[in-house]
């Protein structure tokens, strides 16, 4: 093997090493993780990463598929095929804010904090457009509240995503999901049980 093969087939291992620490890492706790812990994990050093990468935002690009896009455009996906407008939204409500409580780098995408990120904020807008498309069907069908814009629904899954993210306490999941179903009652009045 001669020593520019050699070179490029260390220079592929890092590369891996590093997609694989910072699958692992950004999953586990959200797209802000110090490069520093990922370049430990990966057993590289930090410059590599940059090396490599760009940075954060290439690091991000690169992975983003693999940490968070394949699960949101699923939840969308799911909802997307669930029959019937008040059971779409309800179901939709559910499995987002049970991926915002799962997985870290949900809140990142929501919150846009990467917006240097193409594939970030695509998933952004295709959360957006999605929004609209419920809430007009919603109001179509006439099972959400009177006034609900998309742009609410927007806020929702952002205020949720900024209370996970910064919050002092986390809240144990039969106290997130029970808020859900007070959130849905809101939305979606004539779903509250009697």
């Amino acid at each position: 093997m001669s020593p520019s093969s050699t070179l490029r087939a260390d220079a592929r291992r890092n590369a891996d090493s590093i997609r694989a620490a910072a699958v692992q890492m950004f999953r586990a706790r959200g797209l802000s993780v110090p490069l520093e812990d990922v370049a430990a994990a990966a057993r590289v050093s930090k410059a590599t990463i940059f090396n490599r990468f760009g940075g954060r935002v290439g690091l991000i690009d690169s992975v983003i598929d693999e940490v968070v896009a394949d699960e949101l455009l699923r939840v969308i996906d799911e909802a997307q095929s669930v029959e019937g407008a008040q059971e779409r939204v309800t179901s939709y409500v559910r499995a987002i804010r049970g991926l915002q409580y799962a997985l870290p780098a949900v809140n990142d995408v929501l919150l846009q904090d990467f917006p240097e990120s193409e594939p970030l904020m695509a998933l952004c807008h295709a959360g957006e457009e999605f929004h609209r498309e419920l809430v007009a069907e919603g109001h179509a069908a006439g099972i959400l509240a009177t006034g609900v814009t998309a742009g609410d629904l927007q806020a929702l899954t952002m205020d949720n995503a900024l209370a996970l993210k910064h919050g002092r306490v986390r809240p144990s999941r039969t106290d997130y999901d029970r808020r859900t179903e007070f959130i849905l009652g809101g939305l979606c009045p004539a779903a509250r049980p009697s």
